[in-house]
């Protein structure tokens, strides 16, 4: 399963128009994405109360996997780009 630690970039972090990409984004890969605070319980990254329930703000490390599957890879590198561009700015 690839994996990778971000950092959110969203002033507001994981909430509003950051997190409704992240999970429209999660929900159409077609393969488990979770999302979560490095050390802890992941959670379902297209759940969008578990994603706002999650809580990231902005600067926080949050690690995101994706199951393995067809274009695991780009759809990883799709999701760290959503977590990592200021969508607020």
């Amino acid at each position: 399963m690839p994996s990778q630690v971000v950092t959110v970039a969203s002033k507001v972090g994981l909430h509003a128009r950051p997190a409704s990409l992240l999970i429209k984004a999660s929900a159409a890969a077609g393969v488990p994405v979770t999302i979560g605070r490095v050390g802890e319980a992941p959670v379902n990254a297209a759940s969008m109360l578990s994603v706002l329930a999650l809580g990231a703000k902005h600067g926080e490390s949050v690690e995101i996997t994706v199951a393995d599957g067809d274009n695991s890879d780009t759809i990883l590198a799709s999701l760290v780009e959503i977590v990592t561009t200021d969508h607020d700015a």
